[in-house]
C-alpha cells in the first residue's frame, strides 16, 4: 500500500493514538511536571497523531464526519508551533479525554487485522 494512501495516514493516527495511551497508563498528571522525557514524549505523539492527520484529504475526512479533523491537526499546529509554551494540563486532557474516543471511531472505520 502506498505511503500516501489515506487509510496509512489513519492507521498512523490509530499506533499513535494507541502508543499515547499506553505510555500513559499508570501514570499520572503529576508525572508530566516531574519525568521530561515522559511529556515530551506524550506530546510529540500528539504531534504525530495530527500530523498524520493532516496529510488525509479533505474529501475523505468528509467520509468520516465523526471524526474531529479540525481539532485533530489543530492540537498538532498549537504544540508545534506554540512549542515555546506547552500546557500540560490541555495534553494530559487530549489523552484522557479525546484520544480514547478517537481510537474507538478509528478501530471502527479501519479494519481490524491492521
Amino acid at each position: 500500500m502506498p505511503r500516501h494512501d489515506p487509510s496509512v495516514r489513519m492507521l498512523h493516527m490509530r499506533d499513535f493514538a494507541e502508543k499515547a495511551l499506553a505510555m500513559c497508563a499508570g501514570r499520572t498528571r503529576s508525572d508530566m511536571d516531574a519525568d521530561e522525557m515522559f511529556s515530551l514524549a506524550v506530546t510529540r505523539l500528539i504531534e504525530l497523531v495530527g500530523e498524520a492527520a493532516s496529510h488525509v484529504p479533505r474529501e475523505v475526512q468528509q467520509s468520516y464526519p465523526q471524526i474531529p479533523w479540525p481539532k485533530v491537526v489543530g492540537i498538532r499546529n498549537r504544540l508545534i508551533h506554540g512549542y515555546d509554551y506547552v500546557d500540560y494540563d490541555i495534553v494530559w486532557n487530549v489523552v484522557h479525554n479525546d484520544l480514547p474516543q478517537l481510537l474507538e471511531t478509528l478501530n471502527a472505520i479501519l479494519p481490524p487485522d491492521r
